[in-house]
């Protein structure tokens, strides 16, 4: 290779597996590194690329030239490619896709086909000769160009492509390429700063005067908008001092701060002898390449403190710190303790940010103008060159599992990370998952244990009541038991807070005609509608669709709806009927769509302005809310019964969570846990905050089964709009898996094949739903089996009117 030619390993941000070489222009090639973004011809598009190094000319091929640089520095650091290869590997997913899901969304160009109509196609439109698909293809670009992809959505049936061929050769139409994208990007304002200040005498210098002694004041210069701020009518002002050079005007890049308001700072407690036996472990081997830790602490244990310690340790050492929360609610929670012990050297991404705050964070990290990073499980990726610890809060959480396109578990990439980058992992939980629980059994992580509450403040006395004993009592009585409303009543009476839990949303969860039986269902899916009050319409949970609460029924005609089942909603009501003068609030995903509203309901929380608080498992997870006394769970057996082997694991957790509101400050807690099942042993276990007798007898459960952890799962996803087409495929997708176990013995011999059956949901958004699980002892069997599904049968991936995704480690099972 010359001198004057480099070729470069790039991969594109399009759903293929492969990455391509591309040449780079001589003009180019000073500034071509590792990490950047460029533009790249791809077949017969203009396509966003990453370059992932140098790359050997491949003869006899002709290869193609990068077209741009699109980035003034590199992206992500070189050290983290070798982990987006992996994960692309494992999970089986194209490499270009996992480094745009890496990334702050909104940054890439793409080239997408525009097609406007012409002054003949206008005159064809009033033509007799016209065709009906014609004329409404072309009424639509009657006003303004549409793009090829949004233009096949507003029409049904779609539109061949042969016709718009045809359409543009005959000059009625015009296709033209266009880039989109890219609006993400750093943010600039004006700045103002002093040169000098002799000031001619007028009837204006004594304001002028003053403007250039505030600019001056400020040694690094001051924003034109703090300015105006400052002094109102100041700006109009500012075009005499630059014109005559008192003062100097440049563009500087700032950052949009999605933290909130300042925190005054903390003061360090001190630590119990767990916590401290725990800090010091991690300590010990901070430097000393990798390490996972499996930190098992109870409910109100100080586990937080003790990741505030390892992380100034590990700043002290010159590393970064990288903290994962399994939600958003929980990250302000986290993000202010961090930030009143270590001020402003903290980056938080999550998507509840927007594009450009994203993007900001992003660069503070790639710049190592902070040494903690905190995020929901996206933060996994953040461009952290020197991390020393992967802090993952609740380890145990399914939220760390991304459902939809990428499908990865940030909790697992979090030890992969680690260990390629020789820091430590450090997971942390009241409940363990009991894959994790099962890896420190194998010596693959090590226990550190918290088993009393900071302060030795008691656990929370929790009282079972069985709802069997009320199945006779009419309306809200069945779930309101007397038990729980003298509790409420006693904890109101000493100015104390309720938190009320119920895994369940809206008023009413299920609806029926009361004259012929038919339940209210979702036209897209395989489920009833929940009725929500607030907004006097049923809905559904899954895919948003709606009716008026006034619907008749769809079978018979009759508007006698009788709204079954109970949700948050509900509940709220109920309570402001038994109790008048308490101050409600309710939260759940209905009433924290809006930026803003969670941290409001969290400060009213704090605040005391809240009595009791109705909520789903949103509040169950690792809030610390002192003045909480007292949990009251509605109905204990919801997810105990659904077709997951994981039902009992994922009930005890958040039971054992949510029970661990309670009794966090000086005043001793107490639950009122309501079930069915008071002799379930999730139940027992749950009630006694035990989870080692949990575990074990949870485990024998697995072993019997060869379930996860004594096996490993890669689910197949079959999903189409036409039931008999979906079902047809799935069918010839698992012969397909049968042949390939039968002629390969290590398959046959390793591998289990369960399916094809229906989804437990088997219609959502209008998709019908099938399911192939593959499962085996040796994941590199099972990974060879996907691949075979994957490459070497083109029919089963891509099938026209049928999808087929593939998970690999399912978390969720319906």
């Amino acid at each position: 290779m010359s001198e004057k030619e480099l070729y470069i390993d790039v991969a594109v941000a399009l759903p293929v597996y492969h990455t391509y070489t591309y040449r780079v222009p001589e003009t180019l090639i000073p500034d071509i590194e590792i990490g950047l973004r460029v533009l790249v011809p791809f077949g017969q598009r203009k396509v966003t690329g990453y370059v992932l190094g140098s790359a050997e000319k491949k003869e006899p091929f002709k290869i193609k030239k990068i077209l741009d640089i699109l980035d003034d520095r590199p992206l992500f650091p070189e050290s983290m490619i070798v982990f987006f290869k992996w994960i692309a590997d494992y999970y089986m997913h194209p490499i270009g896709e996992v480094i745009k899901a890496a990334l702050p969304g909104g940054l890439n160009l793409v080239e997408w086909t525009e097609i406007s109509i012409t002054e003949p196609g206008r005159i064809y439109l009033q033509s007799d000769k016209i065709t009906p698909l014609e004329k409404e293809i072309l009424s639509l670009l009657a006003d303004n160009p549409i793009l090829r992809k949004k233009l096949q959505t507003k029409l049904t049936p779609k539109v061949p492509a042969g016709l718009i061929r045809k359409m543009a050769d005959s000059g009625v139409i015009q296709k033209k390429l266009i880039l989109k994208g890219g609006n993400s990007g750093s943010r600039t304002e004006p700045y103002l700063s002093y040169i000098r200040s002799d000031i001619p005498q007028d009837r204006h210098a004594q304001k002028r005067k003053a403007i250039v002694e505030f600019i001056q004041s400020h040694e690094c210069g001051v924003s034109r908008k703090a300015l105006k701020n400052h002094m109102p009518g100041a700006d109009s002002y500012v075009p005499y001092l630059l014109k005559y050079g008192f003062i100097s005007q440049s563009m500087q890049k700032i950052y949009r701060d999605p933290l909130g308001d300042p925190i005054p700072p903390d003061r360090p407690p001190d630590l119990s002898e767990e916590q401290q036996a725990a800090v010091s472990t991690v300590i010990h081997s901070l430097g000393s390449g990798f390490r996972a830790y499996l930190l098992s602490g109870v409910t109100g244990s100080g586990k937080t403190e003790v990741y505030m310690r390892i992380a100034e340790a590990a700043m002290e050492k010159g590393f970064s710190t990288l903290i994962l929360v399994p939600e958003i609610a929980l990250i302000s929670q986290t993000e202010r303790r961090f930030r009143a012990r270590f001020g402003e050297c903290i980056a938080v991404l999550h998507s509840g940010l927007s594009a450009g705050e994203r993007y900001d964070q992003w660069e503070r990290i790639l710049e190592q103008k902070v040494n903690i990073v905190i995020g929901a499980r996206s933060a996994i990726f953040a461009p952290i060159n020197r991390v020393g610890v992967i802090i993952v809060d609740e380890e145990h959480d399914t939220s760390y599992k991304q459902e939809s396109r990428f499908r990865y578990n940030a909790r697992d990439l979090a030890v992969v990370r680690a260990k390629q980058q020789d820091a430590i992992a450090l997971l942390g939980s009241a409940t363990p998952s009991v894959q994790s629980y099962y890896n420190a059994d194998l010596k693959k992580f090590k226990r550190l244990h918290l088993t009393k509450r900071v302060m030795d403040r008691p656990m929370p006395h929790v009282k079972i009541v069985d709802l069997c004993s009320y199945r006779n009592e009419r309306g809200i009585h069945k779930f309101i038991t007397p038990e729980l409303i003298q509790e409420i009543r006693q904890n109101l009476s000493r100015g104390e807070q309720v938190l009320l839990f119920l895994n369940r949303r809206g008023y009413a969860n299920y609806a029926i005609c009361s004259v012929c039986g038919e339940p209210m269902l979702c036209k897209n899916c395989d489920i009833s509608l929940t009725l929500h009050k607030r907004i006097n319409a049923y809905k559904c949970h899954f895919c948003g669709f709606s009716k008026a609460s006034v619907s008749h029924c769809d079978k018979c005609g009759s508007s006698d709806i009788k709204p079954l089942g109970m949700g948050t909603e509900k509940i709220v009501s109920a309570m402001a009927d038994l109790f008048p003068k308490a101050r409600i609030a309710r939260m759940d995903r209905d009433t924290t769509k809006q930026k803003g509203s969670l941290l409001k309901i969290l400060k009213d929380l704090k605040k005391n302005n809240i009595d009791i608080l109705v909520g789903t498992q949103m509040v169950a997870k690792g809030h610390d809310f002192p003045n909480i006394t007292l949990v009251g769970i509605i109905c204990a057996d919801l997810s105990l019964n659904f077709p997951d082997f994981r039902a009992s694991e994922q009930t005890f957790q958040i039971l054992a969570q949510v029970a661990g509101r309670a009794g966090r400050g000086a005043v001793p807690g107490r639950v009122i846990l309501q079930t069915y099942s008071p002799e379930h042993f999730t139940i027992t276990t749950a009630q006694h905050q035990d989870y080692i007798t949990f575990y074990n007898q949870e485990i024998v459960f697995r072993r019997a089964l060869s379930y996860p952890p004594f096996s490993r799962l890669i689910q197949l996803k079959i999903s189409g709009k036409d039931q008999k087409t979906t079902k047809a495929h799935a069918i010839y997708t698992g012969e397909c898996c049968k042949q390939l176990l039968k002629e390969n013995p290590g398959f046959e011999k390793h591998l289990t094949l369960l399916g094809p059956v229906e989804a437990p949901l088997s219609k959502i958004s209008g998709y019908y739903r099938w399911q192939i699980l593959l499962k085996g002892s040796k994941i590199n069997l099972l990974h060879a089996l996907a691949h075979k599904l994957l490459f070497e049968d083109p029919k089963i991936m891509n099938h026209r009117s049928v999808t087929v995704a593939i998970d690999v480690d399912p978390v969720f099972m319906l």
